[in-house]
């Protein structure tokens, strides 16, 4: 086994070819879920999987998963991967590293011949990201049986267009069901999203779970009225409201710091026009913490804020998605440690701030993730970076931890 090795220049190739899918001038990428480019890139994705010597197979809300036979193909796979769509302005990394460094496992093993007990399975999990289609992750969440098939291709992004036609649009709905079958384990790479790794000159952050999340929508109503002619008391301005919202997320994550953060990541101003006084704002609202009980009490307080901030103008606040604090099995944390350590890599536990796939698949499989440093923990972001060095170092910890569980299962 530890003679097994990736090669790290073929995965870079890979990183930088997909990469121009969606490229953009700034050197990142647009792959949004269920475009054209995201179609484009699961075309790439299953050519070079079945090259590899993989089957593939595509379910009904349009996770792909690529199957490599075991010595014994009555086990449970053993999981590899992540996403491949973006944000609106993504770097070439976030997601993309995963599956493609799992790629890499494939094509190593390919390469020798070598035989694992259990089948391998690499998957692209759909809508990762949740920019187009809310909420994130919904496509692993299906299959975890968090969310029904119809929920999720009923959802609609901000077009109206529902992920359902989306999905036929690309011809990318799948004949496979939805989850319901077992997984021996699922192990997702990733890069940080964040400046710890780096700061602390480790490699390898091994991930022990995923702090909790909340989403939330927030429609604030006034009274749309002329900007020359209504006086200020008079006035029942929306956004004047939705600015004092956005400072009670604020103050709601400074009251439960360090580790609580608030965001406000889409505002919408409506009418939208020069010379009117705002009626109407929609806007969404981000908060995380790694302590389930801590995020309930941020969301009574954010409650209670906005119910103040807001006197005077009609608002709805409805959570959209809630995420709970995972912790990762023990067993498969301990197999990224001691990869890590065998290969003399620097390393350090954490847990992980953003959401991923890997925290519904840990709902109904052993699951565990491994994070390596992205420059100035910049992610969501066309600057996104990190090194051939440390992509390398993360795929060759993926590949001796999938290893390693491999042979403690029958042949």
């Amino acid at each position: 086994m530890t003679n097994v090795t990736i090669d790290g220049e073929r995965l870079w190739s890979t990183l930088m070819e997909t990469a121009e899918i969606g490229g953009t001038p700034k050197g990142g990428i647009r792959r949004l879920t269920l475009s054209e480019e995201d179609r484009r890139v699961r075309d790439w994705f299953r050519q070079a999987c079945e090259a590899a010597g993989c089957t593939v197979t595509v379910d009904g809300v349009g996770n792909m998963f690529a199957r490599r036979p075991g010595r014994n193909d009555a086990l449970p796979p053993i999981c590899m991967g992540s996403h491949l769509d973006t944000q609106p302005t993504g770097g070439k990394f976030d997601g993309c590293l995963g599956v493609l460094a799992g790629l890499e496992v494939l094509r190593s093993l390919q390469a020798i011949g070598y035989e694992t007990n259990a089948p391998i399975e690499l998957v692209n999990w759909t809508n990762e990201e949740g920019a187009r289609f809310t909420p994130a992750m919904m496509a692993s969440a299906a299959f975890a049986g968090v969310f029904t098939t119809d929920y999720v291709l009923s959802r609609q992004d901000r077009d109206g267009v529902a992920f359902a036609d989306a999905l036929d649009a690309i011809g990318y709905r799948g004949d496979r069901p939805v989850g319901g079958r077992p997984l021996s384990a699922m192990f997702e790479l990733h890069i940080e999203q964040g400046p710890i790794l780096e700061r602390e000159e480790k490699l390898i952050g091994v991930v022990t779970g995923v702090q909790a999340i909340r989403w939330f929508e927030l429609t604030v109503t006034g009274a749309a009225a002329h900007a020359g002619s209504t006086p200020m008391p008079a006035r029942r301005d929306a956004l004047v409201g939705a600015a004092r919202a956005i400072l009670a997320v604020e103050a709601v994550a400074q009251a439960n710091g360090p580790l609580a953060v608030g965001t406000v990541g889409i505002l919408e101003c409506r009418p939208g026009s020069t010379n009117v006084v705002p009626g109407e704002v929609f806007l969404t609202i981000d908060l995380r913490h790694p302590d389930d009980a801590t995020l309930d009490r941020m969301e009574t307080d954010l409650r209670t804020r906005l119910a103040e901030a807001l006197g005077g103008l009609d608002f709805a606040c409805e959570r959209i998605w809630l995420s709970p604090a995972v912790h990762f099995d023990p067993t498969l944390v301990g197999l990224v440690r001691d990869a890590a350590e065998s290969l003399g890599l620097p390393h350090r536990d954490i847990v992980s701030g953003p959401g991923h796939d890997a925290a519904y698949i840990a709902r109904v499989a052993p699951t565990t993730m491994i994070f390596v440093p992205c420059r100035d923990g910049i992610s969501h972001n066309e600057a996104e970076e990190t090194s051939f060095a440390q992509c390398a170092a993360g795929a060759q910890v993926l590949l001796n931890a999938v290893l390693a569980f491999d042979q403690t299962l029958e042949g």
